[in-house]
């Protein structure tokens, strides 16, 4: 029994670190700090909601709750999808960065994010095993999405497909880009 609960444990241990492809970057172990960020966090509590609440509407990014939100952007260009958690701190720091693409390509393509503990319907449809993990949708055929590789071949296969892990703006715009000059061609010929 003993030994049950010890596997137990440790499962539990390995499937909450697994949330996450790439570590975070500070570990508050000095006493001092965590109390004084416990401090800054209780005094700015009610800030930091409104504040939310104010960047939830400004926001470029499409919060996607369902398959629908991604059909409908489509119509509009390629699809930048964004999957991560709330929980996952590589992927709390990407927002910033997708708010830039979100800027920058308006009405020419379309920046998402999925967050998998807010939809898991979600998270079970793209089959996720770690976050952050993108991928650039750039159609639909025969009900399946396509998506745009690195090479700028596309296939359904999401997994050949998909960015794993947080990386640079470069990365996403050098796909938007290959997708849009695709694109392009197709509407020229």
């Amino acid at each position: 029994m003993k030994k049950l609960v010890i596997l137990l444990i440790l499962l539990a241990a390995v499937i909450f670190a697994a949330g996450c492809t790439e570590e975070s970057q500070g570990n508050f172990t000095d006493t001092q700090a965590v109390q004084e960020n416990y401090s800054v966090v209780e005094a700015n509590e009610s800030e930091q909601n409104t504040t939310i609440q104010e960047t939830q509407q400004e926001s470029n990014v499409v919060e996607v709750i369902s398959l629908e939100q991604i059909n409908a952007s489509l119509a509009q260009g390629p699809v930048l999808v964004k999957i991560g958690s709330k929980h996952c701190g590589p992927c709390q720091a990407m927002k910033p960065m997708l708010e830039e693409l979100a800027t920058e390509y308006a009405g020419r393509a379309t920046i998402t994010s999925i967050d998998i503990t807010e939809s898991p319907d979600l998270d079970a449809y793209f089959e996720i095993g770690y976050v952050p993990d993108t991928s650039l949708v750039v159609g639909i055929e025969d009900g399946d999405y396509v998506y745009l590789q690195e090479n700028g071949t596309i296939t359904k296969d999401r997994f050949q497909a998909r960015i794993q892990g947080q990386m640079e703006k470069e990365v996403y715009e050098n796909r938007i880009n290959l997708a849009l000059l695709q694109e392009g061609k197709k509407t020229s010929n």
